[in-house]
């Protein structure tokens, strides 16, 4: 006798088959669009004479925009060990990474970055690009308008792994004038306060090969710096072949500007997908 739920049972066991197939397609779209959609995580590296907290105007705006935003501690020991420091960082970090840099962060990222196939983007914001060979202080004999001179820093004798070394200290009239200056003064006075040194060595050591010749850059140009004359920025800028933003800001466009530095670090980070 003729099972009559038998062609039933057949029709339920195809349409659950097929659902299970077309859940499963499903499933891999939304993974597919999830991955393409992904947000690269933000390092923002500091410079001298400053901390992570310059950063937290960046990282409160892209947090809220939902990035992953991570701010480390610069050392200011020497671009390579430097360097070292933060390249460890980045190779603990899954997908895609857009690295910043400010001042003297700008070489930092660019050496930290080399060989690390997750770093899509790097961004300077009033910082140095180097190219090999080159050390901060001797680029900075080619641009000698900075105001960032001899007589307005502080020197105190310290051993950096083994050598004889000065930590440099922004005075804190000067801090004000010519470091921050466009900020008020109620804020550049803590800036001084809490200033990180920079040792001397790390302004006469050379760079080594640079990651921009193989990473897209994009940079701030920061017009009233006195610290990184502007037509130094754009000498460095201009040979890397970066994407170029300029704001009517001091040296610390980062914390005057963090709009401004925002807009153009979710560009390159668009720029990776």
């Amino acid at each position: 006798m003729t099972n009559p739920f038998a062609n039933t049972a057949k029709l339920v066991l195809a349409a659950t088959i097929v659902g299970a197939a077309s859940a499963r397609v499903g499933v891999a779209s939304a993974q597919t669009i999830n991955n393409s959609q992904a947000k690269p995580t933000i390092v923002l590296v500091h410079g001298a004479f400053a901390d992570a907290s310059s950063w937290n105007g960046e990282v409160a705006l892209l947090q809220n925009d939902g990035y992953t935003v991570i701010a480390p501690p610069n050392e200011l020991r020497g671009i390579a060990n430097d360097a070292k420091s933060v390249a460890s960082l980045l190779a603990s970090i899954k997908g895609p990474i857009v690295l910043v840099g400010h001042s003297y962060g700008g070489p930092v990222i660019e050496s930290a970055a080399a060989g690390n196939a997750n770093v899509k983007a790097l961004v300077f914001v009033s910082a140095y690009a180097l190219d090999a060979g080159e050390s901060v202080a001797g680029l900075g004999e080619k641009f000698p308008d900075t105001q960032l001179t001899p007589a307005v820093l502080t020197k105190v004798p310290f051993d950096n792994q083994g050598h004889q070394d000065l930590d440099l200290y922004v005075n804190t009239d000067a801090f004000e004038s010519v470091f921050a200056n466009g900020l008020p003064k109620s804020q550049s006075v803590i800036m001084a306060a809490t200033q990180r040194p920079l040792a001397l060595g790390a302004l006469n050591e050379k760079a080594t090969e640079p990651a921009w010749k193989t990473i897209p850059s994009w940079a701030v140009l920061s017009a009233n710096d006195l610290v990184i004359p502007p037509d130094e920025q754009q000498f460095m800028y201009g040979r890397i072949k970066a994407k170029v933003t300029r704001v009517d800001a001091g040296h610390t466009a980062l914390v005057s500007h963090p709009d401004v530095v925002v807009k153009v670090i979710e560009e390159a980070a668009n720029a990776t997908k």
